[in-house]
């Protein structure tokens, strides 16, 4: 089975979340690693881990981020990681996956459904040798509550903070060289 190893420079998870029910506000996780041991001719095998560094959020509003740091989010000081860990992969068409899988926030573990693209292998050499990566993208909804993050204020006619969440990861994964 091919390991493949993410890149954590050509990887980044988006999400947006509803703001004042009126206005979409998107951001991104810039550190994310792990690795997904993936054949496309033995897609059922297919397995994943990845990690994401929760102090790598960013949205481009300081205090924004440092808010959504806090205990109020995602209380990056005693949680410093976001999980994800497939439990099940099934093939939904040419290049496209359903990934079953477990995931993490806060300390609080949630199945989760992720709908998924890979693309490539893709071949190039560097002055480092030649390497072979793939592309893969995934996606999900959540409910932010449901992982402990209740934070809100009410106002007449809505929520500061929307409950759903979009996800989006696009990652690029170097096939793991062998010593």
């Amino acid at each position: 089975m091919a390991k493949w190893i993410i890149d954590t420079d050509h990887t980044v998870a988006h999400f947006t979340v509803r703001h004042m029910m009126i206005n979409d506000v998107h951001g991104q996780f810039n550190n994310i690693s792990g690795f997904i041991n993936f054949d496309p001719a033995d897609i059922a095998v297919t397995c994943m881990a990845i990690e994401i560094d929760t102090a790598s959020i960013f949205t481009g509003v300081e205090a924004r981020d440092n808010h959504l740091r806090s205990s109020d989010f995602f209380e990056v000081e005693k949680y410093p990681r976001i999980f994800f860990k497939s439990t099940k992969i099934e093939e939904v068409g040419s290049n496209m996956l359903k990934v079953h899988g477990d995931l993490t926030i806060r300390g609080v573990e949630k199945p989760m459904l992720l709908h998924a693209e890979f693309f490539g292998p893709t071949h190039f050499t560097d002055e480092t040798g030649l390497y072979t990566t793939m592309g893969f993208a995934a996606s999900a909804y959540l409910q932010r509550e449901d992982f402990g993050m209740t934070w809100n204020y009410k106002y007449p006619g809505g929520f500061t903070v929307g409950r759903h969440v979009d996800i989006t990861l696009n990652a690029e994964a170097d096939l793991e060289k062998e010593d």
